[in-house]
């Protein structure tokens, strides 16, 4: 029998926490970081009061975006050699817009067992009280902060059918609410699900110029975790419209330059002046 014993491979635990209330916290999440040898936390002084309220004496180490590639590797090999691991985030399911996805990835490659300690999702709880369809969706995150690449990410979402997730800070939630209705339309139905769980929880299901209206006059409606859910578009209405709006189109440029022919088309027809603009430049080149 050789004299090395064998070592028994560890588990990584990817362990969702509530986003508000700590009664979602579930008794499974609790006693897997009372059990695991070390717990990754996106913010440690984040987590601290968490950890304390359930009496979790786990040691905790910092594991976020400018340092998980760094340590993946030898977290790897630590869970190799018989150590667990849990990865927590500030709230909800970690990797969800938040860091651990080197770390999963690599200890896939490793062959060792990733186990999922599922619980609150901000973007899920979100989309199933919205009032927007369930059925299909797509989850798009954070949007850019700087309003040219914003707009660039919303333009190639005008045709996406699906409802659409997404996170965003509420510093940006009038300038991302603005350039939604510019890209989509007044009318497109928006959903705002903020401080979900919490106190001061709002739910507001509006076409998106009333609720730019509402986030405008009520400076509370822009603090805390916002969510935004955006109803996908109808392809046959799409279709409908862009044949109407070139018909338009080639009137007024039969009359006008580009620009003012597309500047009439957008306040007769309310599409998107970009889409427009690109409608006519195609039509001229024909």
């Amino acid at each position: 029998m050789s004299s090395q014993t064998l070592q028994k491979t560890g588990n990584i635990y990817v362990v969702a926490t509530p986003i508000g209330n700590l009664g979602d916290m579930s008794p499974r999440a609790v006693e897997t970081l009372q059990s695991v040898d070390l717990i990754l936390a996106e913010d440690t002084r984040h987590s601290k009061p968490l950890l304390q309220h359930f009496q979790i004496q786990t040691k905790c180490q910092a594991f976020h975006e400018h340092n998980e590639k760094e340590i993946s590797e030898g977290l790897c090999q630590r869970v190799l050699q018989g150590e667990s691991i849990a990865i927590i985030s500030d709230a909800g399911v970690p990797l969800v817009s938040d860091p651990g996805f080197p770390l999963v990835r690599l200890a896939h490659q490793y062959k060792i067992p990733v186990l999922s300690v599922p619980g609150a999702c901000a973007a899920i709880s979100a989309l199933s009280v919205s009032g927007l369809p369930t059925d299909r969706f797509s989850f798009e995150g954070f949007l850019p902060s700087k309003r040219s690449a914003r707009q660039r990410v919303l333009n190639e979402l005008v045709k996406e059918s699906r409802t659409m997730v997404f996170y965003e800070a509420p510093r940006r939630l009038i300038d991302t609410l603005e350039d939604m209705q510019s890209i989509f339309g007044s009318e497109r139905r928006v959903v705002l699900a903020r401080e979900l769980t919490k106190l001061f929880e709002t739910v507001r299901n509006a076409p998106v110029s009333e609720l730019l209206d509402f986030v405008k006059s009520d400076e509370n409606q822009r603090k805390g975790e916002c969510v935004l859910l955006l109803e996908g578009a109808v392809l046959e209405d799409l279709d409908a419209s862009s044949v109407e709006s070139k018909e338009l189109l080639r009137i007024l440029l039969d009359e006008l330059p580009v620009k003012q022919s597309v500047s009439i088309a957008v306040k007769i027809t309310g599409m998107n002046k970009n889409r427009l603009y690109q409608e006519a430049l195609e039509l001229k080149e024909n």
